[in-house]
């Protein structure tokens, strides 16, 4: 493992195209790298930063994020920087918060028409590597029957692109208020966030 070694470590958000509400829950960012900074001691910006697949800027950080609900659009260009991002070592992490499914496989398979997105196993790191989630996932919120899913793209091995579907886990890292989860959820997510978190900075 090889830590990302910035002066500053800021998380992404992803502005896209399509319609969806790429911009939900501004909280939940800024809660994340609070509790990332505290329990793991690796500094990152208490804010988020907002770009896009257009922004040449994109390519300094190790770690973007993508949620809402609905469409989502990738232009040519974006779909060739995504790919350019993911081959060069970057992590996206994609949360579905409920009803932009069918509309990121769409342009996960465009970005890859080659590749599949595959179940993560248990075993895999991003389980493991700071807290230990045994059985996967945890579920934050039920917008689906059935267990919470995470799916990736691999390349030479390494997780490129996480998928989480079926959980919400970013829904728990937002405002106490916001949605109003028992505090064990939020634990729950944020754990698990954090384990994402590192991951991206170390592998």
């Amino acid at each position: 493992m090889m830590l990302f070694l910035l002066m500053q470590i800021e998380l992404v958000r992803l502005k896209y195209s399509g319609g969806g509400d790429w911009y939900n829950d501004p909280s939940i960012l800024p809660n994340l790298a609070k509790e990332f900074t505290k329990r793991t001691g690796i500094e990152v910006v208490p804010h988020e930063k907002i770009l896009t697949f257009r922004d040449p800027e994109i390519f300094s950080h190790p770690f973007v994020f993508v949620t809402g609900h609905g469409n989502i659009v990738f232009s040519e260009e974006e779909i060739k920087n995504i790919r350019r991002y993911l081959e060069n070592g970057g992590f996206i992490y994609v949360d579905d918060d409920y009803g932009m499914d069918e509309y990121i496989r769409r342009e996960i398979m465009r970005i890859f028409p080659s590749r599949k997105l595959v179940e993560v196993p248990f075993d895999h790191p991003i389980y493991h590597i700071f807290y230990d989630f045994p059985q996967g996932l945890p579920k934050i919120h039920e917008h689906y029957k059935g267990p919470p899913k995470g799916y990736g793209i691999f390349m030479d091995g390494r997780l490129a692109l996480f998928y989480t579907y079926n959980t919400n886990i970013s829904d728990g890292w937002a405002d106490p208020e916001v949605h109003r989860d028992p505090p064990l959820k939020r634990e729950l997510a944020i754990k698990m966030g954090i384990n994402i978190l590192l991951y991206a900075l170390t592998y």
